[in-house]
């Protein structure tokens, strides 16, 4: 029985290190290996959650736990990828770019306390916000200054996705949300695809990274629709 409880604690602990590392690789800006290790965090973070629940063994600390290494992972990592990536461009204005850790731990805060979340969320999820910007931080392009202070704005817009209150779909209830679901893995499934051949044509396979953002950008668009629908059916 104790072995089953210290199971789920045990994965959150491991995505809280591979958030801590993605944090130092950030800062000696190995942005891929940023990148790799926010998904091995997602990872972790998926089945810390399902394997409390197949266990039968949810607890308070497990709870708290976990949104400490969601913060770290999903939250100051990606923060400090996009400062490192903006900074030889703009300059200590990348700082900036760390609001983004600040409203992560804000929104998790929220999703602790909020009973409405319990099979989907509202604002943007800490995940997906967190993969957007690793990877747009690994993608192997020059950027101009210009492009920096874009992405920068569109860093500080993701801030107030993350603790808005638009309803987002999740996989927490996939009976709730199959068809929505497998829509939207079909898409992740097309654009994975299209990113892994671009990769190989290109003959530079650091450009699978750009299906992460696309990934991303594909669930914000998708479930814009979907709000959009609900509304006009009510």
């Amino acid at each position: 029985m104790q072995i089953k409880r210290i199971i789920p604690n045990s994965l959150t602990c491991a995505n809280l290190l591979c958030g801590s590392v993605a944090v130092y690789m950030a800062t000696q800006e190995q942005f891929l290996l940023t990148f790799a290790l926010i998904i091995a965090g997602a990872i972790f973070d998926f089945f810390d959650g399902a394997s409390a629940r197949w266990l039968k063994v949810p607890s308070p600390l497990g709870v708290q736990l976990d949104s400490l290494a969601d913060d770290i992972t999903f939250g100051l990592a990606p923060s400090m990828a996009l400062m490192c990536y903006l900074k030889p461009i703009i300059g200590w204005w990348s700082l900036i770019a760390l609001l983004m850790a600040a409203f992560s731990a804000l929104r998790l805060a929220k999703f602790n306390i909020d009973e409405r979340q319990t099979t989907s969320f509202i604002g943007l999820a800490t995940p997906p916000n967190a993969i957007l910007w690793a990877s747009i931080a690994a993608y192997p392009a020059a950027v101009s200054q210009t492009t920096a202070w874009i992405l920068l704005a569109c860093s500080v817009m993701c801030c107030y996705e993350l603790v808005c209150e638009t309803p987002f779909f999740s996989f927490k209830s996939v009976s709730q949300h199959r068809t929505r679901i497998i829509i939207f893995l079909i898409g992740c499934l097309v654009l994975i695809a299209g990113s892994i051949a671009w990769a190989i044509y290109s003959k530079q396979l650091q450009n699978m990274v750009v299906a992460g953002a696309l990934c991303v950008f594909w669930y914000i668009c998708f479930n814009g629709i979907i709000v959009s629908f609900d509304k006009k059916r009510q």
